[in-house]
């Protein structure tokens, strides 16, 4: 008996997988070995790390690594040693204390000291998915630490804040704001990484195929090693490694990929 059209579906999807993982993996090598790449718009923003100050603006400890790994990394590789900047100490349990020595842990897999990493713990920042932080507190912590250590380049969430998260569209708010205002350093640029849809967001690698096509001012994306090294950063922040979380962490595109555009 022949076999019905129906039967070579799985066949076929089967296939199709195989050809984009195969395609997603020989891109993410080839973009992984030039390191970050960037638009001319972007030249120079994360291109090429000589003179790069880097600062990543966060909301809570477990961002740098569930969202920014990438370009923390993809820093580190090119040459330029990414700061911290956590502005919150993510107490919204009343972990705040734990979260921060999570924090520093995890920092260290991702090539950032203890010294470089500062916790902003001020309560009218409080973490809290429904609150949406002053924009000119925040930007006033912002902007002194910039100058204090001479950064000439933040990056930080965008206006969907990846997650949708408050707290995380408050930040790309305070930096547009000292960005449209001319508040910030002569020099300094501002990164902003892009939020994906649902989709995309939890495709992993093989949204490698679509970031690479997609207009963007910067890309960073992982070795396999370095994924791995994304994934153990993330496994420091055990007070927060729900089910959910432990599937984002295999799933999630934002722990190989980083695609960036300059406010």
């Amino acid at each position: 008996m022949a076999a019905g059209p129906w039967c070579w579906g799985p066949a076929v999807l089967a296939l199709l997988l195989a050809l984009l993982l195969g395609g997603a993996r020989r891109l993410r090598r080839r973009y992984a070995a030039g390191g970050a790449r960037a638009t001319p718009r972007g030249r120079g923003a994360a291109a090429r790390a000589d003179g790069v100050r880097a600062l990543l603006v966060t909301a809570h400890p477990d961002d740098e690594a569930m969202f920014f790994a990438p370009t923390a990394l993809g820093l580190a590789r090119a040459g330029a040693r990414p700061a911290l900047l956590c502005c919150s100490a993510g107490n919204y349990y009343n972990q705040g204390e734990i979260r921060k020595k999570e924090l520093e842990q995890s920092c260290f897999l991702l090539g950032i000291p203890a010294s470089d990493v500062t916790v902003i713990d001020h309560r009218d920042l409080p973490d809290n998915p429904a609150v949406e932080w002053d924009t000119q507190l925040l930007a006033t912590f912002v902007l002194n630490h910039i100058e204090a250590n001479n950064i000439n380049l933040v990056v930080t969430f965008d206006a969907g804040g990846v997650s949708g998260h408050a707290n995380h569209i408050s930040l790309y708010t305070a930096i547009r704001y000292l960005h449209s205002e001319g508040k910030l350093p002569e020099g300094c640029r501002v990164l902003v990484l892009e939020s994906v849809n649902l989709f995309r967001k939890y495709i992993s690698i093989l949204d490698v195929l679509l970031s690479c096509l997609l207009p963007r001012d910067a890309l960073f994306i992982l070795t396999e090693e370095e994924t791995e090294q994304a994934r153990r950063a993330m496994w420091c922040h055990g007070s927060q490694l729900l089910w959910f979380r432990r599937l984002y962490v295999l799933f999630s595109r934002y722990m190989v990929i980083n695609s960036l555009r300059l406010l």
